[in-house]
């Protein structure tokens, strides 16, 4: 062998050796990419799961809120109406002697039952309260009474009547409670 066939043979070992090199270089480099790719996909598809998990949430909480709000789409109109049929009620029990006015008063009295028996079918309740105990999340108390023979927190005078409309109320009644103390017998 010649001089110029021993350079070229040393060439091309030194060609192959980096080649080898490089090689196995951009086959770590291929590998690393593979797993960087496999992470962001693992990433990707959580991060789809939780956002599709969160449209399910959002779609399920719009409907309950839909049902809610057909529910209850009558209470605007029910508690515009509660102070006026209160009022129809007290002028329709009123006593009069003139027996024109008394027919009058049967006549108002028999629509103003129509009216409560219709708000009473689309969920409007009487809170129930003479001689009830006290409910705070029913009643709203406004004086108290002192009857040692009844017991204590017991509601003896109503003076304005309460509603619910379904389960929500809409006015806590305005009530006098029991209270006494047992040793002079005197309120508070």
């Amino acid at each position: 062998m010649d001089e110029t066939e021993v350079k070229e043979t040393s060439k091309e070992a030194a060609s192959e050796k980096p080649s080898k090199e490089k090689k196995k270089s951009e086959k770590d480099k291929l590998k690393d990419e593979i797993e960087q790719l496999k992470a962001e996909i693992a990433e990707l598809k959580d991060h789809y799961l939780r956002e599709r998990a969160e449209l399910e949430n959002f779609k399920k909480r719009t409907h309950q809120e839909r049902i809610i709000e057909r529910k209850y789409a009558a209470q605007n109109i029910v508690e515009s109406l509660i102070n006026p049929i209160d009022q129809l009620r007290i002028v329709t029990n009123m006593t009069v002697d003139n027996d024109v006015l008394r027919n009058y008063l049967i006549g108002f009295k028999m629509i103003n039952d129509q009216i409560i028996n219709m708000l009473e079918q689309e969920g409007l309740k009487e809170i129930k309260s003479m001689n009830e105990m006290f409910d705070p999340n029913l009643h709203h108390a406004i004086d108290t009474v002192s009857d040692n023979s009844k017991p204590k927190g017991m509601i003896l005078a109503v003076q304005q009547t309460g509603y619910m409309f379904k389960e929500r109320v809409i006015r806590p009644a305005m009530v006098k409670v029991n209270e006494w103390s047992d040793e002079n017998g005197n309120d508070k």
